[in-house]
């Protein structure tokens, strides 16, 4: 199992019946593979879908159904598409149970540095700072680390996404989870110890009981 799979099983296992859920562009989107049997779930796509799926398989693929980041994706018996104005009223209006985003940096308070690195071109903000504003619960997936520097720091060097931390950190090496007393290390992949997690990460971290990260 490589890493981005990890992440997206564990994430997975965060996933409710019956929920309304905005997956973010790359890896985020790996989730649709893992929901565990008998969960009705129904993701959610900025570009105006509910009801997606996984990637279809090669050959398969339809060039207008594709989520917000251009990825082809499949419908689900029930899929609904609409436009961006009623896919951002849904946002902004509370009634996304979770996004999965991927994140650029975090900091020792939980808040998320995602859209842009200054200097470097954006295509486009996407929906980020609505998604962290306005989804009830808001997970991150993302590599531990970034050509070996730690992407969960003390202080961001990049522009914050939102003011609001979020609710739970995924990476390839462990579960942390965004408390008001600091970060707290729930969880670290198989393999993986509490050192070389506090080793690869540039923020305190509260350590208490510490299971392995199931997948």
């Amino acid at each position: 199992m490589d890493a981005r799979e990890l992440i997206a099983r564990r994430v997975a296992r965060e996933l409710r019946d019956n929920t309304l859920v905005n997956l973010g562009i790359g890896l985020p989107t790996e989730v649709a593979r893992f929901v565990p049997d008998g969960l009705r779930v129904y993701f959610q796509s900025e570009n105006g879908i509910i009801g997606f799926g996984a990637r279809p398989p090669e050959g398969m693929e339809d060039v207008h159904l594709t989520d917000a980041g251009g990825a082809f994706v499949s419908a689900l018996p029930g899929a609904v598409s609409f436009d961006s104005a009623m896919s951002f009223a849904l946002i902004r209006g509370g009634h996304l149970d979770m996004t999965v985003l991927g994140g650029l940096q975090i900091d020792r308070r939980g808040r998320l540095a995602n859209w842009m690195v200054p200097g470097k071109l954006v295509p486009g903000m996407g929906g980020a700072m609505d998604l962290v504003a306005g989804a009830r619960r808001v997970i991150v997936a993302m590599n531990h680390t970034q050509k070996g520097e730690p992407k969960i720091v003390a202080e961001l060097t990049l522009p914050p996404t939102a003011a609001r931390p979020v609710t739970l950190i995924v990476t390839d090496m462990a579960v942390i989870e965004p408390t008001p007393d600091g970060l707290a290390l729930r969880e670290t992949a198989p393999g993986v110890t509490v050192d070389e997690v506090r080793a690869a990460t540039g923020a305190p971290l509260i350590v208490g009981e510490v299971a392995e990260m199931g997948v």
